[in-house]
């Protein structure tokens, strides 16, 4: 073992006889025995016998590098299975494991994943618990005396590079391995995006780069070949293939043969740390050491790529929408459109059809307001603009979709020529049609804004690359009157960070509230447009105002509706309150948000009528 010169505190060292195997799938070999639970970390105090015994099992096979069973070993991804409060001893217990299975024969890297939720704007982890949860983990793995630290499974380079800070703020001199999960796209793998990775981790003080899982071994050599712009030690642990899922387990085809003849052409195009991940039980293990004994790293000529996919500095930007355009020259109307129930959308299209001959500038259209069942807002959209030319603005829910689909809406809305998006976060499904429907909030609508952000620079939310860049004018709510004021102005000062350029607001009723709103966003970046809801009887007004969420119609509003002696009076009355609020607050607002009852589109009209828009 000394020709390996696993004494050494070296990766380079620990590879100059030739690549480094490492151990397979702790997981799939604890399954094979009945240790079904995840996370599987939490077999290192309950079943440590077998967990050291996988290790030697792995030893024997032929790994020199072994992966302590602690991947999900942090506060966050331990909290389902309520052993948020045992990651130190997890962590300790994992790598004495694998220290007393590796003895001389191995050296040992203690594992770090990633926490499993996403971080702010997506998600509810703030950086600083994030980083805590990190601190928590490495501390504890450094003191058990590992010989270094592997990143492993890390998507979100935002937090990988977190994560590699947290290390380096406790140790200066420990061995640090970086890898990064790339998607299953050949597009994205063909195209800059793993060189830009390399190029980014090269200068955060980690000792060795690379990848692991999600690819199977043949994409795998296309991201080795792409990472060979740093002088680093590479990593390529890839899965054995892409899995079949029955019944909730993931199933592997790949036989050892086919893994072992890909391990070693990765360690050819410079993999010096080789294994496999998803799907390697022991066998694969012994198949790949077997293979790359003997094999020269990096011995295959670097391949040189020209990219398809252009950087986001090389992509031309999308052109405006009109919407945008306007809104950046002069103030502009929208009006909400009533969406029905069912399959029949004339009353949206005549709606439309109206609203554009009266001058309206575009028309918005609601995303299954209070979890009802409705068409979807971008076939609506789609449908109106294609039959009466009227600009639409789509919201979208975060609701109904997970990201993958969020993101997916979106490209194919911007292919449709759908390109003004209002991000709402949406009413939660028990209050609607469907209530034992799944409410999904992957992101809120912070991140459906982010995500659009990032479109907008040719990215998606994870920063792979789209290959071009969108022209999204994106919008998002405000409640002006919320009961948490501060909260409701921070987030949007967070919508307008991650790319938000207007901001429509709930109705509002009070002049001095909105004077008071608008000071405090004066410093925020953001176009605001007056939401105004004309009332048309009392029980309008107060079914807005105690069953609506996000909705108050103040007292003195309610007792002169409530004073009306007839459905025409009280609607004139409504009219005449929205025309007195907009006389006293148009020229601070960037444009008018309608909102007419009942398909009562000539009630936007009317008010319109009644003041002075100075377009």
């Amino acid at each position: 073992m000394s020709a390996l010169h696993l004494e050494s505190s070296s990766i380079r060292d620990w590879t100059v006889a030739g690549a480094l195997v490492c151990d397979g799938s702790m997981a799939l070999e604890l399954a094979k025995r009945g240790f079904t639970e995840r996370p599987c970390d939490r077999y290192n105090l309950t079943s440590g016998v077998i967990v050291e015994r996988i290790h030697v099992d792995f030893i024997d096979a032929g790994a020199r590098l072994l992966q302590t069973n602690t991947q999900s070993a942090n506060r966050f991804a331990l909290e389902s299975s309520m052993l948020s409060a045992r990651v130190h001893e997890i962590n300790r217990k994992g790598a004495w494991l694998a220290r007393s299975a590796a003895g001389s024969r191995a050296v040992v890297a203690g594992v770090v994943g990633p926490c499993g939720r996403l971080m702010r704007p997506l998600g509810p982890v703030e950086p600083e618990d994030l980083r805590s949860s990190f601190h928590e983990q490495v501390s504890a793995l450094l003191a058990s005396s590992v010989d270094a630290i592997m990143l492993k499974s890390f998507i979100d380079l935002d937090e990988l590079e977190i994560a590699i800070d947290v290390v380096r703020s406790q140790s200066l001199h420990i061995p640090l391995i970086a890898l990064k999960s790339f998607p299953e796209d050949g597009s994205v793998l063909a195209g800059s995006f793993p060189s830009d990775v390399a190029h980014r981790l090269r200068g955060h003080g980690v000792q060795a780069i690379g990848s692991n899982g999600t690819v199977g071994p043949q994409r795998m050599i296309g991201i080795i070949e792409s990472l060979r712009v740093s002088d680093l030690p590479l990593v390529a642990i890839p899965d054995i293939g892409i899995p079949t899922i029955i019944d909730g387990q993931p199933m592997y085809n790949a036989e050892p043969a086919y893994v072992a003849a890909a391990a070693r052409r990765l360690v050819e195009h410079g993999a010096a740390i080789i294994g496999a991940d998803g799907g390697a039980d022991v066998a694969q293990v012994r198949a790949i050491a077997e293979a790359v004994a003997g094999a020269e790293i990096g011995s295959s000529p670097v391949v040189t790529k020209r990219s398809a996919v252009h950087h986001e500095d090389e992509q031309a930007e999308a052109m405006p929408t009109s919407f945008m355009q306007s809104i950046t020259q002069r103030r502009v109307v929208t009006v909400e459109l009533d969406v029905p129930r069912g399959l029949d959308m004339s009353s949206v299209v005549e709606g439309a059809r109206y609203l554009r001959d009266h001058g309206i500038d575009a028309v918005n259209i609601s995303d299954g307001a209070r979890a009802r069942l409705r068409m979807s807002p971008i076939a609506i959209s789609k449908l109106v603009t294609e039959q009466t030319g009227m600009e639409c603005i789509s919201h979208l829910a975060c609701r109904d979709r997970n990201m993958v689909a969020l993101q997916s809406e979106l490209i194919g809305a911007h292919e449709m020529g759908i390109r003004n998006i209002l991000a709402v976060t949406g009413d939660p499904t028990h209050i609607g049609d469907f209530p034992s429907a799944t409410s999904v909030y992957d992101v809120d609508s912070i991140g459906l804004v982010r995500a659009m952000g990032h479109m907008n620079h040719g990215k998606d939310l994870m920063g792979n690359p789209l290959g071009s860049r969108t022209g999204f004018c994106i919008s998002c709510a405000v409640n002006p009157a919320a009961d948490d004021l501060g909260r409701e102005i921070d987030r949007l000062a967070m919508k307008a960070e991650q790319g938000a350029h207007v901001a429509f607001s709930q109705p509002i009723f009070d002049v001095e509230l909105l004077d008071r709103f608008l000071d405090r966003i004066k410093d925020i970046d953001i176009r605001f447009m007056l939401g105004i809801i004309p009332l048309r009887t009392i029980r309008h007004a107060e079914f807005l105002h105690y069953e609506v969420p996000g909705m108050t119609i103040p007292s003195w509003v309610r007792e002169r509706m409530r004073a009306a002696t007839s459905t025409e009076e009280a609607t004139d009355i409504g009219i005449e309150i929205a025309v007195s609020f907009l006389d006293a607050v148009l020229d601070r607002v960037s444009g008018i948000y309608l909102m007419p009852p009942f398909k009562k589109y000539d009630i936007a009209v009317r008010i319109l009528s009644n003041i002075n828009l100075q377009r």
